[in-house]
């Protein structure tokens, strides 16, 4: 059958044929996924009772979802790379009956009854991942309402279809409003201080777009993020770097894209949600499952977090003050906002004698990846190997590439994409996005994995290759750890397969992936200057080693102010509107900021990780700082027993990245480190303890 012809989202061909994705089809194509698994729903439920098994309704049901899901993802990863009206306008007609239907599952009667009865048979007769699938289909139809009276469950169906609608404009807005400023610049003066490799790319993008050539040079500066952090971070045109920073406070907050409004509706729908399923609030429905255990033990963890680097986050905002007077020889005062980056880059290059622009030349991006690449093949005993695929029709930019994911023997597991530079179109940020979860290791019938893993990093510019910032080569190194999850999954359930576990455990390999490009023995397989071939000299690793804590209480209490923010939000409430929920969240994080002259607004109505889809990381962003924990304990066990061992990776892998969702992630992570987590190993790593 034709992908170009018929059902393309159904059928997208192997590979996927990414010419025939495209918005004439996906109202059509989805909804012929939906009346097909409505089929195969309603085959379960004509089921008679006693027939009910593992097999006949839970294997059965996993079947009848799958087609469907899979053609969603295609179209939801579309909207996020390839995001034009017409696409938009498709994705926007067939959402609120994909967020329907799905939301509906657990609510069916029949549907419900026959699980019911499949876990009686059943229960104590599986083996252990069939057992664990079968207890957690059970407890994800009771948490999603299968208890409910009729009445409450067409409430909550209402919700769900409101929240799908709202979260979507959420993320709308945000990308529209990004994309919507630009910043055209042509005296050169007003880039003094900006680094050459970054004036570069701002000429080549101003040149693409029109503006600018040789007897008249032009500079252009947008919202995404290889473009505006280092104007904050190097320019010392304050006046430059006041406009850009006030551009980013308007993302999601501009008239025609304003997110405001929406944050108390969508606040109360959660609310409302978790209520009727049972739960005081959002943050208890949403963590009762995870590794910390609930709401309350979450907001504890932040909270404590808080209090032990309290001291040392003053010292370092203090230190920040006095280092801006004694520079510019005048009073100590608080910073400006558009003032923290650039006095922080000037205070690390001052202490450290450190510049992170020193390490670009020595990141060209072919370069780390290939050496990404050979690590994961040194440690986890898995090859890649680039595949040629037709750009034209297998691609969906022409800058994407494709890759194969072979284990030790030679085993295909899976597929991916790389998608590493930003376009018209495409969402801001780094993240992975599991295709498709396959069953690579079946032996009737191997089925890979397809995976992409996508970021925002610095293109090429003329002839100069890709160079990153170390710290866009911990993006791309924390992305691929989420990209090994999932390809490396063994579990035969697809649904409890890769990325499937609980949110506060699913950063633990991507977080992990980091402390690689912290070490000598790592970098050498990849930090090469891209023209001498050199590897980073030693004195200068030495100072980007000593360099590594700096501001480190800062840089956690940020990170500790957004799960603040995002726990007390979602245990609070109701807000009578978004100035309400604005309000409370400014006196909730009064003492996680840093003090500045001239207060910032808030991240929330930008804030895509909260609130551009109907769950995502809401109640969850703790979870950062709570995989830190896992993952300096985890990285411990490499750096007592060899940074590189095959040994210890086999381990992880076996224990962790081929294990999914098959076990609690407690248990998993107690195969891997032989204990709990041991609690102060960030505190450690960050230089925070005692």
């Amino acid at each position: 059958m034709s992908g170009k012809t018929r059902q393309p989202y159904l059928h997208p061909g192997d590979p996927v044929d990414w010419s025939s994705l495209g918005a004439e089809t996906l109202v059509a194509d989805v909804r012929e996924g939906l009346r097909e698994a409505e089929e195969g729903l309603r085959r379960i439920e004509a089921l008679p009772e006693g027939q009910a098994g593992y097999a006949t309704v839970i294997e059965a049901m996993e079947a009848a979802l799958d087609p469907v899901e899979d053609a969603w993802s295609l179209a939801s990863h579309l909207d996020s790379v390839r995001n034009t009206p017409e696409f938009r306008a498709a994705y926007q007609e067939i959402l609120p009956e994909v967020s329907a239907f799905f939301a509906g599952i657990s609510l069916r009667p029949e549907l419900w009854k026959r699980v019911q009865a499949a876990a009686e048979r059943e229960r104590g007769k599986l083996d252990a991942v069939r057992e664990r699938d079968l207890e957690e289909t059970v407890r994800d139809f009771r948490e999603a309402g299968a208890d409910l009276d009729p009445e409450a469950q067409e409430r909550l169906r209402a919700i769900e279809a409101e929240l799908a609608e709202r979260t979507q404009k959420f993320g709308e807005n945000v990308l529209d409003s990004t994309e919507a400023w630009e910043r055209y610049v042509e005296d050169p003066a007003e880039l003094d201080g900006v680094p050459p490799s970054v004036q570069e790319q701002l000429r080549a993008d101003a040149r693409a777009h029109g503006r600018g050539d040789e007897a008249a040079p032009a500079w252009r500066i947008t919202l995404q993020a290889p473009s505006f952090v280092p104007i904050l971070q190097y320019a010392h045109s304050e006046e430059l770097r006041r406009e850009v920073w006030e551009a980013t406070t308007r993302i999601g907050a501009t008239p025609e894209h304003d997110n405001r409004e929406q944050l108390a509706p969508l606040l109360a729908l959660r609310r409302e949600k978790a209520e009727l399923l049972g739960f005081p609030d959002f943050a208890q429905a949403a963590t009762a499952r995870r590794m910390v255990g609930g709401g309350a033990e979450a907001e504890s963890f932040v909270d404590d977090l808080h209090r032990r680097i309290r001291p040392r986050f003053r010292e370092e905002v203090e230190e920040l003050e006095e280092f801006r007077a004694a520079q510019t020889g005048t009073e100590r005062r608080r910073l400006e906002p558009w003032e923290l980056g650039y006095w922080s880059e000037r205070l690390r290059r001052h202490r450290y004698e450190f510049d992170e622009e020193e390490l670009r030349a020595y990141f060209p991006i072919e370069a780390v990846q290939e050496g990404l690449f050979q690590l994961a093949q040194r440690v986890f005993g898995v090859r890649i190997e680039r595949r040629e695929v037709d750009p034209e029709t297998q691609l969906w930019a022409p800058a994407v590439e494709f890759y194969d994911f072979y284990d030790r023997a030679g085993a295909l597991l899976g597929s991916f994409y790389a998608d590493w530079y930003p376009r018209k179109g495409k969402r801001d940020g780094a993240w992975m996005n599991p295709l498709r979860s396959g069953l690579p290791l079946c032996p009737e019938r191997p089925q890979p994995h397809l995976g992409v893993i996508c970021g925002n990093l610095t293109p090429p510019a003329g002839d100069r290759p890709s160079l990153l910032t170390h710290r866009d080569v911990e993006t791309l190194f924390h992305e691929f750890g989420h990209l090994l999850h999932h390809l490396c999954s063994e579990v035969p359930v697809r649904s409890l397969a890769g990325t499937n576990v609980v949110w506060d455990f699913v950063e633990l390999p991507s977080q992990l992936m980091e402390n690689w490009c912290w070490e000598r023995e790592s970098l050498d397989l990849f930090a090469r200057h891209h023209q001498t071939g050199e590897p980073i000299p030693e004195e200068l690793f030495g100072r980007m080693r000593a360099a590594r804590n700096f501001q480190s209480a800062m840089g956690t209490m940020r990170q500790l102010s957004f799960a603040k923010m995002d726990l007390a939000l979602h245990r609070g409430g109701p807000f009578a509107d978004g100035a309400a929920v604005l309000a409370f969240a400014e006196e909730v994080i009064a003492d996680y900021r840093v003090p500045l002259r001239t207060e910032p607004p808030l991240i929330l109505p930008r804030f895509g990780h909260l609130f551009s889809s109907p769950t995502g990381y809401a109640a969850g962003y703790y979870s950062y700082q709570y995989a830190e924990m896992l993952d300096a304990d985890a990285f411990n066990r490499f750096q007592e027993e060899g940074l590189l061992s095959p040994a210890v990776g086999g381990e992880f892998r076996r224990a962790i990245l081929a294990r999914g969702n098959a076990a609690p992630a407690a248990q998993l992570f107690r195969a891997f480190r032989g204990r709990d987590p041991d609690p102060e190993a960030f505190l450690r790593r960050a230089g925070l303890a005692g």
